[in-house]
């Protein structure tokens, strides 16, 4: 159950809507805990001071602003509050505009407005209001102590309020190394455009995000629940390292790569029929790891026993050349012993 955030209303001219924010998302990222490796205990961290490594308690904690290298201005938690004294607990709408005219680059961070305080006709008038009117609202608002620029948007039954970024915030183009604009500046043909467009009309679709996974996640909870089924809570394991991935040569020609996405586009397996495949690719690609590998393995143990050999073999000389060096230094006494005979 989502928490709520902020309670205040909306300034509409001369018309306040109360409302509550909630925020629109939740995160489904893998988070991981750091862990002693002997003990599996966590680890948590350490506020201290930079310099001498010591220590720092909470209530010895200051903001501090850096206005040139290592000097700072240190400021209240209240002085921060007073100097933005139109800081109210209301989303003023500033204006209206098309919704096309706002860039996708200024979106941030969505929350949901909900109705408070029986204000839900005047909570759904504006809703109406801004649908039947296909705009949406500019607005200021402060949350957490800091002021946004934000999107007042009516999507469904509910209102939206999307953060902005400021206009400093989003780089220039002029910053990047990019083509002209225009076919014949940018030196693209009319054949290739058609191609082009044909092969974004082929994967045109209507947009359903349930369609679409996180599988780095997907996996890592698999992989987690192999390991709770199987007893290993506690292992602390080295993972593989992933093949590096085949990547087809170069294509130089625009209109062949396009030629081949629409060729490949007409030809589309279903889901299952693409999977077998790719089953089919990771078997064939095993069967030729342990075909490459195999030589390898043989050689070692042929070097080894090669070793094995030569070394019996330096022995097996070395004790010949002790046997006949004592036959050589028992000769002359054989020789006294047979004269004195």
């Amino acid at each position: 159950m989502a928490h709520m955030i902020w309670k205040g209303a909306i300034s509409f001219g001369l018309v306040h809507v109360p409302v509550q924010l909630y925020p629109a998302t939740q995160s489904e990222k893998v988070g991981f805990n750091l862990l002693d490796k002997r003990t599996i205990d966590p680890i948590g961290y350490k506020q201290i001071n930079k310099r001498t490594g010591k220590d720092v308690t909470r209530e010895n904690i200051v903001r501090g602003f850096e206005y040139e290298k290592d000097k700072y201005v240190v400021l209240s938690d209240d002085e921060i509050r007073a100097a933005n004294p139109e800081s109210t607990q209301t989303v003023d709408i500033l204006a209206f505009v098309d919704a096309p005219d706002i860039s996708f680059l200024y979106l941030d961070t969505p929350y949901f407005l909900t109705p408070d305080r029986k204000g839900d006709k005047v909570y759904a008038l504006l809703r109406e209001a801004m649908k039947a009117s296909g705009k949406i609202g500019v607005a200021s608002v402060v949350l957490h102590n800091k002021q946004h620029l934000a999107a007042l948007i009516p999507v469904g039954p509910v209102l939206a309020l999307n953060t902005l970024r400021w206009a400093a915030e989003v780089r220039d183009f002029d910053e990047f190394k990019l083509p002209p604009e225009g076919m014949k500046a940018a030196g693209v043909s009319a054949r290739e455009l058609d191609m082009a467009k044909k092969l974004i009309d082929d994967m045109s679709d209507k947009w359903d995000p349930s369609q679409y996974h996180d599988t780095f996640r997907d996996d890592i909870m698999a992989l987690v629940d192999r390991k709770i089924r199987a007893g290993k809570t506690e292992e602390i394991t080295e993972v593989e390292a992933p093949r590096e991935s085949r990547h087809s040569a170069d294509i130089l020609d625009l209109s062949d790569l396009l030629k081949r996405s629409l060729d490949r586009g007409k030809g589309k397996q279903p889901a299952s029929g693409r999977k077998r495949a790719a089953d089919d690719d990771d078997e064939s690609d095993a069967k030729a790891d342990n075909e490459a590998a195999a030589p390898a393995r043989k050689k070692p143990r042929a070097a080894s026993a090669g070793g094995t050999s030569r070394s019996r073999g330096g022995t097996s000389g070395a004790r010949a050349a002790t046997k006949a060096a004592a036959k050589t230094a028992a000769a002359p006494a054989a020789r006294k012993r047979r004269a004195a005979a």
